[in-house]
C-alpha cells in the first residue's frame, strides 16, 4: 500500500484518520518512507519495526484519540513485547536482547491508538546529554549536521524535527526531554514526578528524578498525549496530584496575569551562560510582558547551592550502577570489558563504591533542597523563566569520555544540564519552548517551570506563547518535507 502523509501535528493526523481522509496503514507507510529517506542523514532511528507496524496498522486498533498515528519509542525504559531493547548498549545489542513484555507506558501508548514504527537512538543507558553511542553511532542535529541534537532523547528529537513522525517518546532524568527539544526546535515537557508510571520494572529511577513523556511539534499534542498516558500503575510509590480537568483543556485557555521570575545566569556558579541563550530569555521575557504578565528578575535562592551537583551526582551514579546490574541479571550473561563504553565502565565502578549511608545522606539533602525550592513558588511566583541550556547545541564529539578522562563527558555536560537538572530533583513540571534561533541558525529553547502538579499552567502559558510567536512552520535544512 502506498503512503499518505498528513501535514501538521499528531492531532491533525488523528483527526484525518477519524474523518477517513487517510487510513492508519497509509499514514504508517508514509512514515516508513520518510524514515527510510531521511534517517541516513541524521541517524535518529536505531531500530526500525516496520513490518510489525504494518501489521498493527492493518489490524483492529484501539479507538483511542490518536488511532493510527505513527509513534517512535525511545530505546530506553519504555519497551514493547518481543521487540529489541538495547538502551544504546553493545552489551544488549550483541546479545539481541528482546523485551518479554510491554511496559505500563507502552500499553498506554497502544491504548491511545498509536502505532509504534521503531526505536530511537540513545546514549548508552542515558546519562549523557548527547546521543553518540558506540553501538549505533551519533545522531546528528538536522539544523546543522555537525552539531548534536542533545540527549538522551536525541534520536526522538531529530526524528520529530525532521518530520519523519510528528511525535516521539522521550524520558527525562536531568533534562533529557527538554535539552533535545531546545537543540532541535521542538516543544518538550517533563511532567511532574509520579504523573506517568515507570512500571512494572521501576517504581522510580534516580530517586524519582526520571519522568516519561514525549517530544512534539505543538503544545496541544503534548497536553493531549499526557491525558492519554498519565496515571499510576497499581503500587507506584509516588502519584502526582490529580489535575482539575483535562490537560488538553488548558491549551488555549488564558492563563491570567502571572507573576514570572526571570533567571539568565547560573546562580550556583557551575558555568556561565552564552550570550545567545541570554538573548533568548530576554526575548521571551519581553514577549511575556507584552502579553500582560508581571515579569521581574527573581529566582529561588536554593539554586545558589552548589552542593546539588555532588548529591545528585552520587544518586545518579549509584542508581545507574544498579540499573545496569539489573539488565545483566535479566540477560543472564556477564559482560565482556568491551561491551560497555568508557563512561559506563566508570559509572559501574564508581556507583558500586557509594555506600548505603552516603546514598541516604544525599537522598535527605535533596529532599531538603526540594522544600527550599518549593518555598519560592509558595511565596507568590507562578512561573520561573530561564534558558533551557546555558549554551547552543554542542558539536558532535564534544561530550564524550576518553580513556584518560572517563569523567570528561559528564563535566562537559554541565552547561547543558545546569538549568534542567534541578527540577528533576524537585519533581516539578518544566518545559522547553522553541522561541529563539541563534545567529548561525541553531534553535535555542527557553524553559518554563511551574509548581509541582501544575502542568496545566505550563500548557496554558506555553500555548499563549505559541500563538504569539508560532514555531511549527520553521523546519530544519534536513527535513522529510523538503
Amino acid at each position: 500500500m502506498s503512503g499518505v502523509w498528513i501535514e501538521g501535528d499528531a492531532t491533525d493526523q488523528a483527526a484525518a484518520v477519524r474523518a477517513r481522509q487517510v487510513k492508519p496503514e497509509e499514514l504508517v507507510e508514509a512514515a516508513i518512507d520518510r524514515i527510510e529517506r531521511v534517517n541516513p542523514q541524521v541517524n535518529a532511528v536505531a531500530l526500525p519495526l516496520f513490518e510489525s507496524a504494518r501489521q498493527r496498522a492493518r489490524g483492529p486498533l484501539p479507538e483511542g484519540p490518536f488511532r493510527g498515528v505513527p509513534l517512535l519509542l525511545k530505546d530506553l525504559i519504555c519497551h514493547t513485547a518481543g521487540d529489541p531493547f538495547h538502551c544504546g548498549s553493545l552489551y544488549l545489542k550483541r546479545r539481541n536482547y528482546r523485551a518479554s513484555h510491554d511496559t505500563f507506558l507502552a500499553q498506554r501508548f497502544r491504548a491511545a491508538g498509536f502505532v509504534v514504527v521503531g526505536k530511537t537512538n540513545v546514549p548508552e543507558f542515558g546519562p549523557i546529554p548527547s546521543t553518540e553511542p558506540v553501538a549505533y553511532g551519533p545522531t546528528r542535529n538536522p539544523w546543522n549536521l555537525a552539531h548534536s541534537p542533545g540527549g538522551s532523547s536525541g534520536g526522538s528529537a531529530a526524528a520529530v524535527a525532521t518530520r519523519m513522525v510528528t511525535v516521539a517518546h522521550g524520558n527525562d532524568g536531568g533534562g533529557s526531554i527538554r535539552i533535545p527539544a531546545s537543540a532541535t526546535g521542538l516543544f518538550g515537557l517533563k511532567p511532574s514526578r509520579g504523573r506517568v508510571s515507570l512500571g512494572p520494572e521501576w517504581g522510580d529511577l534516580w530517586d524519582g528524578a526520571v519522568a516519561e513523556h514525549v517530544l512534539t511539534l505543538s503544545v496541544r499534542d503534548s497536553a493531549a498525549i499526557l491525558d492519554c498516558i498519565a496515571g499510576p500503575m497499581p503500587g507506584d510509590p509516588v502519584i502526582a496530584p490529580a489535575p482539575s480537568g483535562r490537560f488538553a483543556d488548558a491549551v488555549g485557555r488564558p492563563p491570567g496575569q502571572l507573576r514570572i521570575g526571570v533567571l539568565d545566569h547560573v546562580p550556583s556558579g557551575w558555568t556561565t551562560v552564552h550570550p545567545e541563550c541570554k538573548e533568548a530569555v530576554r526575548g521571551a521575557a519581553s514577549l511575556l510582558a507584552s502579553l500582560g504578565h508581571h515579569v521581574e528578575p527573581a529566582y529561588p535562592r536554593a539554586l545558589e547551592e552548589s552542593e546539588l551537583q555532588q548529591h545528585f551526582g552520587r544518586i545518579v551514579m549509584a542508581s545507574l550502577a544498579a540499573e545496569i546490574a539489573h539488565w545483566i541479571e535479566v540477560v543472564g550473561e556477564p559482560p565482556h570489558e568491551d561491551d560497555f563504553e568508557i563512561h559506563t565502565r566508570y559509572l559501574l565502578s564508581a556507583g558500586r563504591e557509594i555506600s548505603a549511608v552516603q546514598w541516604v545522606e544525599s537522598h535527605v539533602w535533596l529532599q531538603g533542597f526540594t522544600r527550599r525550592m518549593a518555598s519560592w513558588w509558595e511565596s507568590g511566583f507562578d512561573i520561573l523563566l530561564s534558558p533551557t541550556m546555558a549554551e547552543p547545541p554542542p558539536l558532535i564529539g564534544e561530550i564524550c569520555a576518553t580513556p584518560d578522562d572517563p569523567m570528561r563527558g559528564f563535566q562537559r555536560s554541565i552547561p547543558l544540564v545546569a538549568f534542567t537538572a534541578p527540577f528533576n530533583v524537585t519533581g516539578q513540571p518544566a518545559a522547553s519552548l522553541p522561541l529563539h534561533w541563534s545567529s548561525s541558525g541553531l534553535p535555542i529553547g527557553v524553559q518554563l517551570v511551574a509548581a509541582y502538579g501544575r502542568e496545566d499552567l505550563i500548557f496554558s502559558l506555553a500555548s499563549q506563547l505559541e500563538q504569539a510567536s508560532p514555531w511549527m512552520t520553521r523546519k530544519p535544512p534536513v527535513c522529510a518535507d523538503g
